[in-house]
């Protein structure tokens, strides 16, 4: 298992199994204080996208198998800050699609290193428990960005009524409709109207029926077997 000392600061929450426990708390005040109340600035959010990819590249490191391995990964959390800084000045639409898809890129990334730490041999904790709610919430965050950029890129593709607030911003009522959508609440003022948006919804829609009743479910049988195992020896 290969190191980074220059990540030290954040391998904790990746060497600890309560270091989960601090990465649900950190999603929990990006998605519902900083993304709601600021993210209609621009520099913060590239702070906080910076922030996210140092955490990244330390969970490569420090799970990876190899060092060459590691370092191959890695280029994708650093192309995405570096398109991410040019996306600021630079609105073409190579610009914009390679933006999405390295963050779609990124976050499929984190959400695999999370499960393969929820998935680690050893008994299963309230900290693994934590740990399947962090991709539950990373889920969410990857379909508010896929329908970000079909609202954005195809004309008529959601009904929105924008609420009258300064901080209000396209990333947060995204956000907010991935949440309504994936705890199927669907509040209705957000409304997908093209095909395609559409199926993503209802994508999104089964997933969160499915993951809790999937994934979790696994994680409390996992935690019976050493008990059954014990039992018939």
């Amino acid at each position: 298992m290969v190191k980074a000392k220059k990540y030290r600061l954040f391998n904790h929450l990746w060497d600890k199994e309560d270091g989960l426990l601090s990465m649900l708390v950190l999603l929990f005040i990006m998605h519902f204080l900083f993304i709601p109340l600021f993210g209609n600035h621009s520099f913060l959010k590239l702070a906080m996208q910076i922030f996210w990819v140092l955490f990244l590249l330390s969970g490569i490191f420090a799970l990876g198998t190899s060092k060459k391995q590691a370092s191959l990964i890695s280029i994708i959390p650093v192309l995405f800050v570096i398109v991410g800084w040019i996306s600021l000045f630079d609105t073409s639409n190579f610009i914009i699609i390679t933006d999405f898809v390295l963050s779609l890129a990124v976050l499929l990334l984190l959400i695999t290193l999370v499960l393969i730490k929820v998935f680690e041999p050893g008994p299963v904790t309230i900290f693994r428990v934590a740990g399947s709610v962090v991709v539950y919430m990373l889920m969410a965050s990857l379909w508010s960005i896929i329908y970000l950029f079909l609202f954005q890129r195809i004309d008529g593709s959601f009904q929105i009524t924008l609420p009258p607030f300064e901080r209000n911003s396209l990333e947060a009522n995204f956000l907010y409709f991935s949440y309504i959508t994936i705890t199927t609440t669907g509040y209705g003022e957000i409304l997908p109207l093209h095909p395609f948006a559409r199926s993503m919804v209802q994508m999104e829609a089964i997933f969160g029926v499915l993951y809790p009743v999937i994934l979790i479910g696994r994680l409390v049988s996992d935690s019976n077997t050493p008990d059954l195992r014990k039992n018939k020896t």
